[in-house]
């Protein structure tokens, strides 16, 4: 398989080029130096022999790899994202290589702290293995950097190995994702492929098909500021009024409270005066019923809060984000099955269980292009923590490349 030091080298030249996605801006990129690793992207799927290359004015990435057989197999996709979160600084990116990981504190350079098993027990599931860590001052971007090294590094085997049979095969990368819409502007048709998998899982052996219903709130709360001196009677403070608000929901429906299938209210921003307090929020749940149900509760609230207050001070707008994918991916399960018979295969054991959150391939599955989620191998995504160890990249290509040997004999 794929050579560790070439992984590696692959995998590090990606993850120290900033691609950070920016909420606020309403391009596409949403951020300009997305294009850096972009454009780097499209030169090395040119480079290792991959035909079709393509980028659009989006900076979304496809690219083919010709069938080298004879016989007419569903075209299959691979899909990653280029960009890294904005909750966390993917600035100046620093690895520590750590070789044969002994199952003990790893220091972070950067910082005085340390990634322990005492708080990461995962850890410990890879003594043995080389460890890529950051140095404790920004993210790594195993999310999803780790899963194009992956994509690209098994087409390149692929190609290298033409013994190997397989089909049509189509990569596609995009920016964005870590913001919700990694999917908004991809062209499934252009893409062409009969079912793709995203490779933006965490830990090795993941395989997923259900993910949240998710929408975002904005709750408004105006209140009414006056000189405090003069304010009885007058004054209305909007904070306390969003206070109200935040108290009235469920306690025990947030995501420190919940677990698996299990849904909740995540307030995750708030700014706040006396005349306006603004309050976001995220609402997910596996379940379709109790998702409109929570919607259902955020715009009650407001209603009842304003009946108590005697006129209209709180305001609730709430926009869909994207849905559970196990609906449009049960009726076609084959494609799970293909993964899960692809990893028994390199010795993993598959852990199928739903995501807690979404990837790309939830918006595509409702696009046209049904796409269960594959394990890329890193953990503790989106803080100073992140790890990965190599040894389940290399896992990951073979599973790539397992299910194209095994979609083409079939």
């Amino acid at each position: 398989m794929i050579d560790k030091q070439h992984l590696i080298k692959r995998f590090i030249s990606y993850v120290t080029v900033d691609t950070e996605s920016d909420p606020y801006s309403d391009t596409t990129p949403s951020s300009k130096k997305q294009w850096d690793l972009a454009n780097a992207l499209v030169q090395e799927l040119k480079d290792i022999g991959m035909e079709e290359v393509t980028i659009d004015d989006n900076a979304y990435i496809m690219a083919t790899l010709p069938s080298n057989i004879d016989k007419e197999v569903p075209v299959i996709g691979f899909i990653s994202h280029f960009d890294t979160t904005p909750d966390f600084t993917g600035a100046n990116v620093k690895p520590q290589i750590i070789e044969n990981y002994d199952g003990g504190d790893i220091p972070l350079k950067g910082t005085d702290l340390m990634l322990s098993p005492s708080e990461f027990d995962d850890l410990l599931l890879y003594k043995g293995n080389t460890l890529i860590t950051t140095d404790g001052t920004t993210l790594l971007g195993a999310d999803d950097k780790a899963g194009i090294a992956e994509i690209i590094s098994a087409m390149e085997y692929l190609i290298q190995h033409p013994d190997i049979k397989h089909g049509k095969i189509r990569v596609g990368f995009t920016p964005d994702e870590e913001i919700g819409r990694g999917a908004h502007k991809f062209d499934v048709a252009k893409f062409g492929a009969d079912w793709a998998y995203t490779m933006d899982g965490s830990q090795i052996g993941e395989l997923e098909y259900e993910n949240f219903n998710a929408a975002g709130a904005v709750v408004t709360v105006k209140g009414k500021i006056v000189h405090p001196g003069y304010a009885k009677g007058k004054m209305v403070n909007s904070m306390y009024i969003a206070t109200d608000y935040i108290n009235s929901l469920p306690k025990l429906e947030t995501p420190e409270h919940t677990e698996n299938r299990e849904g909740f209210f995540h307030l995750h921003t708030i700014k706040g005066e006396v005349d306006n307090t603004e309050l976001q929020y995220i609402i997910r749940d596996h379940d379709k019923e109790q998702f409109e149900a929570r919607k259902t509760t955020m715009l009650q609230l407001a209603t009842e809060l304003n009946s108590q207050l005697g006129e209209e001070r709180v305001f609730v707008e709430i926009k869909d984000q994207y849905y559970n994918m196990r609906e449009k991916v049960a009726p076609v399960m084959h494609i799970v099955d293909l993964a899960e018979a692809a990893m028994k295969e390199v010795g993993i054991t598959p852990l199928i269980k739903p995501i807690r959150g979404g990837t790309d391939g939830s918006q595509l599955s409702f696009m046209g292009l049904p796409c269960p989620n594959i394990f890329a191998g890193g953990h503790n995504f989106h803080g100073r923590y992140e790890y990965v160890p190599i040894e389940s990249m290399q896992k990951a290509i073979e599973v790539i490349v397992t299910i194209a040997k095994m979609n083409a004999s079939n």
